[in-house]
């Protein structure tokens, strides 16, 4: 199945970026052959990808920042307004209330959980089942983040519960996250727990974070995004082995902007890519059996970068958004980066992985202002808060999810735009808001998540 990984970073610190939107406290040997990949994306089983969006500053319910999850189902033709699931704690079978401040989607994960061949969806703390009807009833299962990935090798989806702190100034408030294996009983109960790096992750706010195979093993891999106190954001990455998820200890370079995890050179080995908002950079860390290849493989990126469009500037926040997938269909992972304050508006740049791995040669650059794109690009939108690549029609070209949750004052929006062969194209391109899929819109941050 068509895999692409994504990733935004809240913004630094993180309940400084909820404050601005609004929100109550974003030479290497051939891999080994890699078990089949569970359903990840497909939440109605018919075969495409579908999209999550996060809503979490809606009113719902009467309850102000209480937050919804609009889903929009991939099909031949791509998404539709019209193919849609609204989900809120106000949905039929979803369980508790709207709550004031509560920020029902403000981070979002995916995959089947309990192995029935639908995608399922967790946000706020609760799991939503896929079906052949797409999403609906719910369990609860708590913590505020996420992740699914294969964390054992067995071939089933497992969960990561995080329970992330926000602490401000130096000292985090502290985060506790347990490994759930898989299956999902949809009682909420898993096959077993197992606590995650309590000594390390007791000092630090975990929030986001994204998985793959860095090692090639079979088993996915974890990163893990959030505030490390003093100021700072970092990402803490965990290998997968027999014994379970284990910290790399060897020094890699982790961003204060956002983490996403493929394979940009085609080998086989996952890459780590790490975003430097503050220093309008990623970075990519490539893959190889042993894990993290040494630092002399590194490389840095900026709109410095000869083929990059745009020019380094100090406060474009380069990096504060990444996405991974296959935009050309050639097997080799690209690179979406978001760049929200660039001219004060946002933009993304997309960066083309190789045989050689990740370069400039080839890039792209898509905002409001661009040649097709729908919209007028304005002061505050944030084009590429959030970004996401999915192929949402099946054709083997990843599309772009650009998300704006500044639009209209905070409303928020979301773009699409298609992959080809020759890279992303305006075309077809298509804009989403709440108003149009008939949810509750105003300041509503539509698009602070993206799944």
């Amino acid at each position: 199945m068509f895999r692409s990984r994504s990733h935004a970073r809240w913004a630094l610190p993180l309940t400084l970026g909820l404050t601005a939107l609004g929100l109550a406290v974003p030479a290497v040997s051939a891999a080994p052959a890699k078990s089949a990949t569970p359903v990840r994306d497909d939440f109605d089983g018919d075969g495409y990808a579908d999209l999550a969006v996060g809503a979490p500053n809606a009113t719902v319910g009467g309850q102000a920042r209480a937050g919804y999850v609009a889903v929009l189902y991939g099909g031949p033709h791509g998404l539709s307004a019209g193919h849609r699931t609204i989900l809120s704690r106000a949905t039929p079978g979803i369980p508790g209330d709207p709550v004031k401040g509560q920020g029902f989607g403000a981070q979002i994960a995916k995959g089947d959980l309990d192995g029935d061949g639908y995608a399922d969806l967790v946000t706020g703390g609760v799991v939503v089942w896929g079906g052949p009807r797409g999403l609906s009833g719910g369990t609860s299962v708590g913590g505020n983040s996420h992740q699914t990935g294969d964390f054992d090798g067995d071939g089933r989806l497992d969960l990561a519960v995080i329970v992330g702190g926000s602490g401000m100034g130096d000292d985090p408030a502290g985060t506790t996250a347990e490994i759930w294996k898989g299956p999902l009983k949809r009682s909420g109960r898993p096959a077993a727990r197992t606590p995650l790096d309590p000594d390390h992750l007791r000092y630090v706010d975990m929030h986001d974070g994204d998985t793959g195979d860095i090692n090639g093993d079979g088993r996915t891999d974890l990163v893990l995004t959030g505030y490390c106190g003093d100021g700072n954001n970092c990402s803490r990455v965990y290998l997968s082995g027999p014994a379970g998820l284990a910290p790399v200890t060897t020094p890699y370079r982790s961003g204060d902007g956002a983490a996403a995890i493929g394979d940009l050179n085609g080998d086989g080995y996952d890459d780590l890519v790490t975003g430097f908002q503050d220093d309008n950079a990623i970075w990519v860390m490539y893959g190889s059996a042993a894990g993290l290849r040494g630092e002399d493989t590194w490389k840095r990126f900026t709109q410095d970068t000869p083929g990059v469009p745009g020019s380094r500037e100090s406060n474009d926040k380069f990096g504060q958004a990444v996405a991974v997938g296959d935009i050309t269909g050639d097997g080799i992972d690209d690179v979406a980066v978001g760049v929200p304050d660039e001219n004060g508006e946002g933009v993304v740049d997309v960066l083309r992985g190789s045989r050689s791995g990740l370069t400039g040669a080839g890039a792209q650059a898509f905002g409001q202002d661009t040649e097709g794109v729908p919209g007028t690009a304005e002061s505050y939108d944030s084009f590429g808060y959030v970004v996401r690549l999915l192929d949402v029609n099946r054709n083997g070209h990843a599309d772009l999810v650009a998300a704006a949750p500044g639009e209209d004052g905070g409303n928020g929006a979301v773009w699409v735009l298609r992959g080809r062969p020759s890279g992303l194209v305006t075309d077809a391109a298509a804009v989403f808001g709440g108003k149009a899929l008939g949810a509750p819109y105003k300041k509503a941050a539509f698009g602070f998540a993206l799944r």
